[in-house]
């Protein structure tokens, strides 16, 4: 069973208060290089249909060497906080949490579908996430929330820096040739260097790297055929 920190509850928390904690949180990521062997790596990924608070979330885990998948969980849980832009962490984190109670294998290093630090607050899901998770984490994301960049030559591993408020806050990365990139953003624990680079070790055929890729199918299997877990609310 993977172990995390409960950092603060989730439930009774207002907008306002997530932007408090936010603010509050922000002073502990951590970018640096990671210290220590980076041998698994883990997809986080989560799935809603519309207009309903139905949490589907799953990780899956992987060797960074042979990118075979080593271990998986998945969750099907409610929401307890509203959707609201820059705040999602609040709205996804706590299942995945649970997800990540089911695990059996801890993985070395953890890339979430969404942001690090390129977040208008520097605290996306990756960089939330991570504080709780005490590990190197990133985002690889499909779109982008804050940032601005010029756009990457079109070969696989180009990348050029977003910035925002002069801050570099992340990368759009090539990960395959001519095709949209992807943004990177160290989350806690990490580099931008080490997130990049991690991004593009876990190539597979597509776009998305295969971490959050296997995560997003997971999800999507128990969108369409109920949970094989036990239903569960949000941790306290």
């Amino acid at each position: 069973m993977a172990s995390y920190e409960l950092l603060h509850p989730w439930t009774d928390i207002s907008p306002a208060d997530a932007v408090a904690l936010q603010q509050q949180l922000r002073s502990q990521v951590r970018i640096l290089p990671p210290t220590g062997p980076l041998r698994t790596i883990a997809g986080c990924d989560i799935s809603f249909n519309k207009f309903e608070e139905t949490v589907y979330a799953g990780i899956v885990v992987l060797d960074l060497e042979t990118l075979e998948t080593i271990d998986e969980a998945g969750v099907v849980s409610t929401a307890t906080f509203p959707y609201v832009p820059g705040l999602l962490s609040f709205r996804e984190i706590p299942s995945l949490l649970e997800a990540w109670a089911k695990l059996t294998t801890e993985p070395d290093v953890v890339m979430f579908d969404g942001q690090g630090i390129a977040h208008p607050r520097r605290i996306g899901i990756a960089s939330h996430g991570g504080l709780f998770l005490n590990r190197p984490t990133f985002g690889c994301a499909k779109s982008v929330l804050v940032g601005k960049y010029n756009e990457p030559a079109p070969e696989r591993g180009s990348w050029s820096p977003m910035t925002h408020y002069r801050d570099v806050v992340g990368a759009a990365l090539r990960t395959k040739n001519r095709v949209n990139p992807v943004y990177v953003s160290p989350g806690h624990l990490i580099d931008l260097e080490t997130a990049i680079a991690l991004t593009l070790r876990c190539d597979g055929k597509y776009r998305l790297p295969e971490p959050t890729r296997r995560a997003h199918n997971l999800v999507n299997t128990l969108r369409r055929n109920g949970s094989p877990y036990q239903q569960t609310t949000q941790p306290s």
